[in-house]
């Protein structure tokens, strides 16, 4: 673990970030998925002197690396061990009413990605864990294990819109009879035994979106991601502006939703990485930025 957290991390977006949230001098903003620190970082410097960051983090490394990196800034930053999704609670213990801006990134930082051991991916083999708080008490292999066929099913079809959900999941359910799904090789094993080769696509393991899936799931990122939409809006002051980067559809359609129901946000126009920062960086190729002004 000695990579400083600027050599793990490119924030997604930065640029198109800054200029949707404004950051000004004495502001006060939320980082909802602080990570490795690479937006807040900009967010701080942007509104120096006096701008200050509450940065949420439910993974313990990822807050000590952002700490470490945002050291210079310890008098403006606060970082708070907590899911988004209890911003709420979080900020009324702060005594925070109010806030300039509240930025969340969706997307897995690369700290969880190319940490093996975490469970992300299956590009090395690994227990499969998922979880971004490694603290909290169900990992993917407690769900392979206990959920019904039917429930591992509803998972991946409406987690990871994978159209062969039910033919894995009866599969998967046939294995684990002998043996427990321990690792992530196993498991992408499985999921590519278990659909025929002409269902394989093209552009993406046939294993991605059961991944997604289980992520999903062992996470709450939906649940999250509405509680999140919900109280909000409710701590930004008129005029300032929440600014929400996904990953896939399935994100990206509760966004646009939400922002379209809500009487209290004016949505702008969807925002996609520049041709360079996806040369730069392949994993924004498939980020999407919306950002709601407070009315």
């Amino acid at each position: 673990m000695g990579e400083a957290a600027e050599e793990l991390h490119l924030p997604v977006m930065l640029q198109e970030v800054l200029a949707c949230l404004r950051p000004e001098n004495g502001g006060q903003y939320v980082d909802a998925t602080l990570g490795l620190g690479g937006h807040s970082e900009a967010v701080l410097q942007a509104s120096a002197p006096f701008g200050r960051v509450i940065g949420f983090e439910w993974d313990n490394e990822a807050a000590m690396l952002a700490g470490k990196r945002l050291q210079s800034f310890a008098d403006r930053i606060t970082i708070i061990h907590a899911s988004y999704a209890d911003m709420a609670d979080e900020l009324s213990v702060l005594g925070v009413n109010f806030v300039d801006g509240i930025l969340a990134d969706l997307g897995v930082s690369s700290l969880q990605l190319d940490r093996a051991e975490r469970g992300f991916s299956f590009s090395k083999d690994a227990p499969v864990d998922m979880r971004m708080n490694p603290e909290a008490p169900v990992d993917a292999a407690t769900i392979l294990a206990r959920a019904t066929e039917k429930e591992l099913a509803d998972i991946f079809y409406h987690y990871g819109e994978e159209r062969q959900a039910r033919r894995i999941a009866a599969h998967l359910c046939k294995v684990r009879t002998n043996s427990r799904i321990r690792t992530t090789r196993q498991l992408a094993d499985l999921v590519a035994e278990a659909v025929p080769r002409r269902f394989h696509p093209e552009k993406i393991h046939v294993a991605t979106r059961v991944f997604q899936a289980l992520r999903i799931a062992v996470n709450r990122e939906l649940d999250n991601l509405v509680r999140l939409l919900t109280d909000g809006p409710d701590f930004l002051r008129p005029g300032s502006v929440l600014c929400m980067i996904t990953f896939h559809s399935l994100e990206d359609r509760i966004v646009k939703q939400a922002f379209r129901r809500d009487r209290r946000l004016q949505a702008g126009k969807p925002i996609h990485p520049t041709a360079e920062e996806i040369s730069a960086n392949p994993r924004a190729r498939s980020a999407t930025l919306r950002c709601a002004v407070r009315v």
